[in-house]
């Protein structure tokens, strides 16, 4: 795991003033890479790269970057892993390839050389993000994994095309202007999160997982998938298993055992997160069960019942055997980090489960540097119970015809709009003082108005369901929900919802969450269940084999059972989350005011206050709670504070702040 960043630009830069430029984008992602640094360039092709270094494997000189191929053709600068370089290598030494280290870079280098750089990637297991240069062609390769574990931006400023990790090195360079993209900041009102491609920096943007882009000098650039999330599913849909349930746990079981067995290769000291769930334990125990000392185990509890996991962890890892570690954090611990998280996620960012994350990322760092995760499990096998409850809406509007749907919402409307229920007044036109079942009604019209599956999950996973007016003069951009070139037709529900989830939800928040936690303290993540045929192979999974009996990932389950007692593991799930509605009506409520202060929303002339206003009166007064939607807003609003204009985060202070 480390960071990555670098710059295309017209040829004729000094070499001096490259070198200074490109170490300072390397410099500020030290935390990403503390072992070591360093920097390559070409300054007659205009070309930097610069790495920092977290070592993993070939911990001695021969692992650092960049990295040059062996005939010299070739410069890279790599982060993340190549799970599956010990069986390449081999093969490639038949080939006559040579090799000086033990690295997987040295390993994708060779394969560059024999295959060339597109046609290497399909070979690859892995999660990586990695630019290469082709000195002999002068051209620049960004490429990311299949699941977009690790992330990796891109962009324009003026001539020169930078990329990087995270923003702060991108923002490092002098061409660097940062005007806010407000159409990102429309969907990340909508999802807590900014999708890929975009970022929130006009011009800058996230390569998609599963491409690899092309760049030569004075052209725009060119990007080709090498593996597709829609391929694949419309794939497996297409060949569904057709062996016994017994037979399906089996070959689960076997995939994710060498998956896990893969990504236990390591050079330094390796444990896992634990929260006692079904993914969780179920990576655990094959750990366990293929290491002959007991594995590292880490788990933060907390003192609020509603949010504690911990003492089913600690059941688990007692049945498991491992070395478990347990850290109970105290409410004032947690809401401590928060004014560090724009520093962290370095674009607003407000799933709000990023701050135990961090947490047990910084516990788990103070004795391993690689922790394996149980990410990934709701979206392969239908595990969230959002699904079952999209499912049961979506069951109740198939028995009503869109007539009679449209005609309902329409009274639904006018029963609102005349103010005839609870106590609503009209207005100019408008209701005002809506009561719950006025909230309910119009939510409910909403839904009776909408046509496709897409769209009943989008509403349903929307926090502010109408951002636009919040942003006047906005469009939202299209996402995995809305553009029609990444739609898949597969014939259940289910299927749809995992789809769109796999393609965003999962990179884009679930991955960013767990990447900058983990890096904020120099920690590698590591995502098992994410191996790309495990992926493959949920796709081929029956419905009826992921949901049966209202219970969500069943197949998973019967795996997990073959290592953890039934009766460890089944209870409800209470999810990875903090109170964040008590905090910011109790002691983060002074923090939060000021962020949301009528008037400094009003002269900043990003958002309209008064829907903002109106939230947050209602949510201290106790009459809806709308710490989700506060949430957004408050996390925007810390980001823009930090990330103003012309402010560049010092990488160091940085490394200070998630090593303290």
């Amino acid at each position: 795991m480390c960071g990555i960043t670098g710059f295309l630009a017209p040829a004729g830069q000094a070499a001096g003033e490259m070198n200074a430029i490109v170490a300072r984008m390397s410099d500020a992602m030290h935390h990403r890479g503390p072992d070591a640094g360093g920097i390559w360039t070409d300054a007659a092709s205009g070309i930097a790269l610069g790495h920092r270094r977290l070592s993993i494997v070939d911990l001695s000189p021969t692992g650092q970057q960049p990295m040059i191929s062996a005939s010299g053709r070739y410069v890279i600068v790599l982060n993340g892993e190549i799970y599956n370089f010990r069986k390449l290598r081999p093969e490639l030494e038949l080939k006559g390839h040579r090799f000086r280290g033990t690295s997987d870079t040295e390993v994708m280098l060779a394969a560059f050389e024999e295959w060339g750089v597109a046609d290497s990637l399909p070979h690859f297991n892995g999660m990586f993000a990695f630019a290469a240069w082709d000195r002999a062609t002068k051209t620049l390769y960004l490429s990311r994994d299949r699941m977009g574990e690790k992330p990796l931006y891109y962009g324009f400023a003026g001539n020169t095309f930078l990329f990087g990790s995270e923003l702060k090195s991108l923002r490092q360079h002098p061409e660097f202007e940062g005007e806010i993209n407000r159409g990102a900041v429309a969907v990340y009102l909508r999802h807590n999160y900014i999708p890929a491609p975009y970022s929130i920096y006009q011009g800058i943007f996230k390569l998609m997982p599963g491409c690899v882009l092309e760049l030569r000098a004075n052209s725009e650039p060119v990007i080709t998938p090498y593996w597709s999330l829609q391929d694949a599913a419309r794939s497996g849909v297409a060949s569904p298993l057709t062996c016994s349930a017994a037979e399906a746990t089996e070959q689960l079981d076997h995939l994710l055992r060498d998956s896990v067995g893969l990504q236990m290769v390591a050079d330094v000291p390796l444990g896992a997160f634990l929260s006692g769930g079904i993914d969780s334990s179920t990576i655990v125990g094959l750990m366990q069960a293929q290491s002959s000392r007991p594995i590292k185990t880490f788990t933060i509890g907390f003192s609020e019942e509603e949010f504690d996991e911990a003492k089913y962890a600690k059941a688990v890892a007692q049945h498991l055997g491992t070395d478990h570690t347990e850290l109970y954090i105290t409410p004032r611990e947690a809401m401590d980090v928060i004014p560090r998280l724009p520093q962290f996620y370095d674009e607003p960012f407000a799933d709000s489960s990023q701050i135990p994350t961090y947490l047990v990322s910084q516990l788990a760092r103070q004795s391993v540097t690689v922790s394996l995760s149980g990410d990934g499990g709701d979206e392969l096998f239908g595990g969230y119970r959002i699904y079952r409850s999209v499912m049961k809406v979506n069951d109740t509007l198939r028995w009503a015809p869109a007539p009679l749907r449209s005609t309902a919402a329409w009274a639904m409307d006018a029963a609102v709009r005349t103010g005839v229920l609870d106590g609503v007044k009209v207005k100019d036109g408008k209701y005002v003082g809506a009561g719950p079942l006025t909230g309910r009604l119009t939510n409910l019209a909403e839904v009776f108005r909408l046509s496709t599956r897409e769209e009943l999950y989008r509403y349903m996973m929307s926090q502010w369901r109408n951002p636009t007016e919040l942003l006047p003069g906005v469009e939202e951009p299209l996402t995995a929900f809305t553009d029609p070139s990444r739609k898949l037709r597969v014939p259940h529900l289910l299927e749809t919802m995992e789809y769109v989830d796999m393609g965003s939800y999962l990179p884009d928040d679930i991955l960013v969450k767990v990447d900058r936690a983990a890096m904020a303290v120099s920690l590698e993540s590591r995502v098992p269940l994410l191996d790309y045929r495990v992926v493959e192979f949920s796709w081929r999974t029956p419905v009826s084999m992921k949901i049966r009996d209202g219970q969500g990932k069943w197949l998973l389950r019967q795996v997990a059972y073959r290592y953890v007692p039934r009766e460890l593991l089944e209870r409800p799930k209470k999810g990875f989350s903090v109170p964040v509605d008590q905090w910011i009506c109790g002691p983060l409520r002074d923090w939060a005011e000021a962020l949301l202060d009528e008037t400094r929303l009003r002269n900043e002339g990003v958002f309209n206050p008064a829907p903002i206003r109106k939230v947050w009166k209602d949510h201290l007064a106790g009459t809806r709670n709308s710490n989700s939607l506060l949430w957004d807003v408050l996390m925007y609003q810390a980001w823009r504070e930090v990330h103003s204009a012309g402010a560049r985060p010092d990488g160091q202070a940085l490394a200070a702040l998630g090593t303290a």
